[in-house]
């Protein structure tokens, strides 16, 4: 994170939110409110390590401007001669002064507590006819009571100012003006409140600020990674559609020559099933790669073009050469779907043959139909199952116990179009049936 709040928000990317306001980025770069700047924040951060430094300052320079009226034996208060002549010793004068400046030392640990200490003193002293320097005591506490207390306490704090002083002047202790000393008193008192109030709201500014920049660099960081999760699954989704396919046309492939080899009694059979055998097990390890790539690894974008609809009849080749018979239908304009809707088609149908190859093997057949209508695309691929008296493959299991990636992907293809999937056996009894509905109509079309 930035050193300068201000500073760390802008330097987010933007679109991630708003920028804050340039106001205090212009400010650092100034060299004067920079120097500023960057010198309380040092102070701040040696206040945060050394809290008691500034709380002794605070005392001793309160201490030092009091200590003229202990040397001193002045009987007259700060706006003109007061009307009770006594004048208490200089003990007296000494004890009322510590009693005023020592509790700064807690006003930023106990602020209002400090305050009504300071001001029960004031009160008082001002009965026995005593103004002191020191008495600016009770404008510090009363700033650090607005600065760093209760907001309710600082309103009864205040009040009993305003009521203090007033009775202070008119009463306890009657100077020569009353009315200038009574003026100057409560705006004093006023403007030490208003400076609290005003370094209050802005550190409050400053913590927003800080707060929303570690926000904005959380949701960033938590985007980017979004990002690449979704970005990897994207990637493991289209090697197990593409590979694991080519994978399972070839093993398909190979276990049928080894039945037709060992049939006709040729030395290839063997050659063939350990091809089949090597190839099953790449799929396994296929497999075992892709889930690791789904949590952990990342990789580039493919810069091959993307199937469409154009590619199915190759797709279909392929297959029936693996020893599945497939019939193809197919109704309405295939070409006006937009590139998204087309790949989502290919990949369906891929995925939803190789799992009719894997567990029904050669010589069985499918049926695929895809029709195209009323802003919908309905893909329908049905197969018979393995064929009465032939043997599952070795490869395959029951299929209501499949925990590949292949049907959770058609899922979350027709996911991004509205779809809907429905899977299981044919009513029949006899193979599977893959019925996927998509909704094309918000999509792109051509023309």
């Amino acid at each position: 994170m930035s050193p300068h709040p201000a500073a760390a928000a802008a330097d987010l990317p933007r679109g991630a939110a708003a920028e804050p306001s340039p106001g205090l980025d212009d400010a650092w770069a100034h060299p004067l409110l920079g120097r500023m700047l960057r010198g309380q924040t040092r102070r701040r951060a040696m206040d945060l390590r050394h809290p008691w430094v500034l709380d002794t300052a605070v005392v001793l320079v309160v201490a030092l401007i009091g200590l003229p009226d202990l040397l001193s034996h002045r009987s007259h208060g700060p706006f003109g001669e007061t009307s009770d002549g006594t004048h208490p010793s200089s003990a007296v004068l000494a004890l009322f002064a510590c009693a005023q400046i020592l509790p700064l030392w807690w006003r930023r640990r106990a602020p209002a507590a400090t305050y009504f200490v300071i001001s029960a003193v004031a009160l008082v002293q001002w009965s026995l006819g005593v103004w002191q320097q020191a008495g600016m005591s009770a404008l510090v506490a009363l700033y650090s009571l607005a600065l760093h207390g209760s907001l309710r306490a600082l309103s009864w704090a205040s009040a009993l100012t305003v009521v203090q002083l007033t009775v202070a002047v008119c009463l306890l202790a009657p100077v020569e003006h009353p009315l200038l000393g009574l003026f100057f008193l409560l705006g004093t008192a006023a403007a030490a409140v208003a400076t609290g109030l005003t370094l209050r709201i802005r550190r409050m500014y400053l913590a927003a600020l800080e707060d929303r920049a570690t926000r904005l660099e959380i949701e960033r960081d938590q985007r980017v990674r979004l990002t690449a999760a979704a970005e990897r699954a994207r990637v493991a989704r289209e090697m197990h559609d593409i590979i694991g396919h080519n994978l399972s046309v070839m093993v398909s492939v190979a276990d049928g020559a080894a039945t037709l080899a060992a049939r006709n009694e040729e030395r290839s059979a063997e050659a063939l099933r350990i091809l089949g055998d090597t190839g099953r097990q790449a799929m396994g390890e296929l497999r075992r790669v892709l889930g690791i790539l789904r949590e952990d690894e990342e990789d580039e974008r493919p810069l091959t073009p993307q199937p469409g609809v154009r590619e199915l009849d190759a797709l279909m080749e392929r297959v029936r050469s693996a020893g599945l018979a497939v019939r193809y239908r197919t109704t309405g304009d295939l070409d006006s779907l937009g590139d998204g809707v087309q790949l989502t088609l290919y990949r369906i149908v891929q995925e939803a043959l190789t799992n009719s190859l894997k567990h029904s093997g050669a010589g069985s057949s499918a049926d695929v139909t895809i029709t195209v209508a009323a802003g919908e695309v309905r893909i329908q691929v049905a197969d018979t199952g393995v064929p009465r008296g032939a043997r599952r493959p070795s490869a395959a299991q029951p299929r209501h116990g499949d925990q590949g990636h292949g049907l959770v992907g058609i899922r979350q293809r027709a996911g991004m179009y509205g779809g809907t999937v429905s899977v299981g056996p044919r009513a029949d009894g006899h193979g599977w049936l893959v019925d996927v509905v998509l909704d094309a109509s918000s999509g792109d079309h051509r023309p």
